[in-house]
């Protein structure tokens, strides 16, 4: 799939969002993607599942022992992969703030795990779901998502393979340019701003 047929996805599914955004990091956008829109027809889940899945190196895709996501973005997405690459898939979540393994979930000492995201914007969600499998006694050999809206910056530890990169800006909420300031500002996430 190309960039252009990739974005058509998210058009046609009404997930690319313009207006005044807090992002989870706290920061400020003028456009926000909303993945689970994108990802609750289960054709086209599986379709940017296997396209993802695809990008990622065979050496690489036949290490990986099992795929974990941070719920709640990344756990429709974290399925499809799982389904793609034919290997279980779990979630991490914050019962009590900080990422672990429950309702049963866990790793056998040393397993390869492919971390999968919706999206990627500074990367704190997946260094810290990578902490919590590094806890559980995983080993987190590389990170997938659909978006990387950091711009190529984010620092996650591991190699990292997007479907995509969106380059939309961010800015401090101190610092925004006044067309943004005049829109009223929406959460649309599903994490506490910074």
């Amino acid at each position: 799939m190309s960039d252009d047929e990739i974005l058509a996805e998210f058009r046609a599914a009404d997930a690319l969002l313009e207006g005044h955004f807090i992002l989870s990091s706290g920061l400020r956008s003028p456009r926000y993607l909303q993945c689970a829109r994108v990802l609750m027809d289960g054709v086209r889940a599986g379709r940017l599942a296997s396209e993802l899945a695809s990008r990622i190196p065979a050496e690489l895709r036949e290490r990986i022992d099992v795929v974990i996501s941070p719920a709640m973005g990344g756990v429709i997405i974290g399925h499809e992969m799982g389904r793609a690459l034919g290997r279980p898939a779990m979630f991490v979540e914050r019962p009590q703030g900080v990422f672990e393994l429950r309702r049963g979930f866990h790793l056998n000492p040393g397993a390869r795990v492919l971390m999968v995201e919706d999206v990627v914007t500074t990367g704190l969600s997946s260094r810290e779901a990578i902490e919590a499998v590094r806890a559980a006694g995983g080993d987190v050999v590389a990170e997938a998502a659909l978006v990387d809206r950091s711009g190529g910056n984010a620092d996650l530890g591991v190699p990292f393979f997007p479907l995509i990169q969106i380059d939309v800006p961010t800015y401090e909420a101190d610092a925004l340019p006044p067309d943004l300031a005049s829109i009223p500002a929406v959460k649309p996430g599903s994490r506490a701003a910074a």
